[in-house]
């Protein structure tokens, strides 16, 4: 999908990502940066811990979901008002650096504004897994999303 409106997301729609990964520099400065427990920015006391290795932190494993879903272009220029925030989020299993990652993230639930009718609410479930296919991150979200023919009411696109 690339570049939907509210009218453009349907329940049961899933939107999957490319594969990124995390590498020891990024594990490491944004441990230190962001959440700086040993076993995020030190790979000999990572070693030493109950994770046996160095780990991504859960917050920086969030961002990077979230990007891996950007990248995939969900919404229009503008369509986006962003979200009031997660319902929940579980971190799963850590996720060590060079993992490979990839985002599924499923259209549960959808519905106009009654305050703002301009505007939906779409309930997002997010599952983010490694390589092995092995659910690292789960989560709920809402996403705020303009309708395109309250925006374009004339234009092309809302046909």
């Amino acid at each position: 999908m690339a570049g939907g409106w509210y009218e453009d997301f349907a329940v049961g729609d899933v939107i999957r990502s490319a594969e990124g990964t995390l590498s020891v520099d990024d594990v490491t400065a944004f441990g230190r940066r962001y959440d700086p427990q040993p076993f995020h920015t030190d790979p000999e006391a990572a070693a030493a811990s109950d994770f046996g290795g160095l780990i991504a932190s859960g917050w920086q494993l969030g961002a990077f979901a979230f990007r891996l879903f950007m990248d995939t272009e969900p919404f229009a220029p503008g369509a986006s008002l962003g979200s009031p925030g997660l319902e929940y989020l579980r971190w799963r299993r850590p996720v060590r650096p060079g993992d490979v990652l990839r985002v599924e993230v499923a259209v549960t639930d959808k519905r106009v504004s009654r305050s703002k009718p301009d505007r939906g609410l779409i309930g997002f479930d997010w599952r983010t897994y490694n390589g092995r296919g092995e659910e690292v991150m789960a989560s709920r979200s809402i996403q705020i999303i303009f309708l395109r023919q309250i925006i374009f009411p004339r234009d092309s696109r809302s046909a």
